[in-house]
Order: structure tokens, then sequence, then C-alpha cells
């Protein structure tokens, strides 16, 4: 009896130091970095499972003993949890780090930026030329795609907020449209509801559009509540806006880099310059901060302004000392060019 007792003592203590070897060897293995020189990026695809890509990743020459890898999700029992999506491993990362990487759906995400000023032939442009965004609308005609987006006979020019936005590879153009349109909506109603009183708008539409034209008008955020105020002055004054940046949105693909005087004077539906009031639709993709100067603009007495050539302007309570700056910063550099509001 003796000996079978020492013999089942001797047998558990091998045991006990293999399955304590065996333990710290996973650890050891758990904790050791993976085979990366510089960073990789790994898809997981939708429907993947721990155990096919560990195989992937042994194959790639990432991960070594992938059976120890799979045996460790399933000693977590987390083995549902798998993320699909993009993940970037670095330098560092070790097989434990990655399975939390994996669990958490820590995928690698990307940025997209819908520019201040752009339209929306651009801005297709720019989305069709992205390598990340799954491509669903590049065959549909402009109406179509708002369509789509249940904005059916609406024009599409203004109607996506200017920003940046995060997403993950596989996010399709139809997605990224309706963020951006549902976001423009949700900054165009709050900023409705703390507008300055006595606005010239019957509308929100038309501060939308008022807020694209400043959007054209300048790119710094100081002067884009004092333009709109010209403008606002004017429109309630009866006088046209006569901004150039609405010809040349009318002009479509005659437009070559030029404004001439011909230009000025030859009808559109857009050129203020031959309308009263707004144009019909806005001209660009806006910002908060169009959206915020167009719906509280800065109250004043200026009626005119010009670029001064350095990305400012130089503002005029009257005609007289408008064409004086005019004279000093406009027509010694291009006689037949003009860029500001004049009566």
């Amino acid at each position: 009896m003796r000996k079978v007792v020492i013999s089942f003592l001797i047998t558990l203590t091998l045991v006990v130091a293999l399955a304590y070897a065996g333990w710290r060897s996973l650890q050891t293995y758990l904790d050791d970095p993976l085979k990366l020189s510089q960073a990789q990026v790994v898809m997981v695809e939708p429907g993947s499972s721990f155990s096919r890509l560990a195989r992937q990743l042994a194959t790639e020459g990432i991960l070594e003993r992938p059976d120890w890898f799979s045996f460790f999700v399933r000693l977590k029992k987390v083995g549902h949890l798998l993320k699909a999506g993009e993940y970037q491993l670095e330098p560092g990362t070790t097989p434990r780090t990655l399975l939390v990487q994996l669990i958490e759906g820590k995928t690698l995400s990307y940025n997209f930026s819908i520019i201040e000023g752009l339209n929306f032939k651009q801005l297709r442009a720019s989305i069709n030329s992205n390598p990340h965004i799954r491509k669903t609308l590049s065959d549909h005609s402009d109406a179509q795609i708002m369509a789509t987006l249940g904005l059916e006979g609406q024009h599409p020019e203004g109607m996506f907020l200017a920003d940046t936005y995060q997403f993950h590879r596989g996010m399709s153009d139809l997605d990224l449209l309706q963020r951006a349109h549902q976001l423009l909506q949700a900054e165009l109603d709050k900023a409705w509801l703390s507008k300055a009183k006595d606005l010239p708008y019957e509308s929100v539409y038309e501060a939308l559009i008022m807020a694209s034209i400043v959007e054209k008008e300048t790119a710094l955020a100081s002067e884009r509540p004092i333009i709109a105020g010209v403008f606002v002055q004017r429109l309630k004054k009866g006088m046209r806006l006569q901004t150039d940046p609405t010809v040349i949105y009318g002009m479509g693909e005659r437009y070559q880099g030029n404004i001439r005087r011909a230009d000025l004077r030859r009808p559109t539906a857009y050129n203020t310059y031959t309308i009263s009031g707004l144009p019909p639709t806005p001209i660009a993709m806006v910002g908060r901060e169009a959206i915020t100067a167009a719906l509280n603009p800065e109250e004043g007495k200026w009626l005119y302004f010009v670029a001064k050539g350095d990305g400012s302007h130089q503002f005029s309570a009257t005609l007289k000392d408008h064409n004086k700056a005019v004279r000093e910063y406009q027509l010694r550099r291009r006689s037949d060019y003009r860029s500001s509001p004049e009566s």
C-alpha cells in the first residue's frame, strides 16, 4: 500500500510539474511579440473564426503555434467575440494583446473630409477616389442619388455638412452621404433656434443658401459674420448681392478661372448681378461657422467689400469708399476682374 501511495504521489507530482511547465510555456508564448518587423494590416472577414485567422497569420509568418493561440481562445471562452474588420498589427503586439484587440473590435479607421466650399461634383469625385469607401452610387445621376437618400426632387448642392468623418473600411458612399446630410440638418436646426432677429430669410433653406455664399467668399473665420452682415444688409435694402461666387457657379463648365464683364451681365439663375435676392440653391458645401455666420451676422454699416489679395477683405460703408478700395486693391492687379459686390 505504501508503494502504491508513493507511486501515486510521484505520478501526481510529475503531472503537476508538466502542467505547470505547460502553463508557463503558454504564458511565455502569449507574451512573446509576433513576428512583425513593421506595422501590418490584417483583414478579418465577416464569418471568420479565431482558428481560421490563426492559420492565416501562421501562413503569413506572423503567428507561431496557431494551435496554442486557438487553445487560449477556447480556454478564455471568447470564440464568439471575434469582430470582423481591418486591424493594424504593430511591432510589439503579442498573442495576448492581439486577442484583446480582436474581441474589442479595435479596427483600423479612416478619415474622410468634406471640405468647405466644395461643390457636389467635386464631392462625388473625392468620394470616388477614396480607396477605402465602398462605391454604390458611381453610376447614379445626381437626381438618382438624392432619390436614394430619400430626398427626391431636391438639389444636392450644399446638402452635406463640411466636416471630417471617421469610418471603417467598407463604409459605402451612401452611408457617408446619409451621415453628412443628417449632420447638416442637425446643425441647421440647432442654429435656427438661436438665430438673430429680423433676418431676411423665409426658411432655413434660404439661410443655407446664404451660408454657402459666405463660405465661398472667405476662408477667414473672423470675416464670415461680417460678410454675412454685408449681404443681409443688402437684402434688407433691396440691393442685389452682386457676389462673384454665384456668377461662377451659374457659369458651370464655361468658367475657366476668370470672370469678365460680359459674364457679369449674362443672366443665369445664379447671377446675383442680374437677379434680385438669393440664388435658387446653395452653391457649395458649408461648415458650422458659415451656418452660424448666416444666422447670426454681424450688425454693421458695411455694404461693400473687396479682396485685398492676402485672403482678407476691405469693408466699406459707401460706394465712394468702396470704389477707392477697388482702385487700391483690385484695379491695379486686374482691370477686368471683380471679386466683391458692387452696385
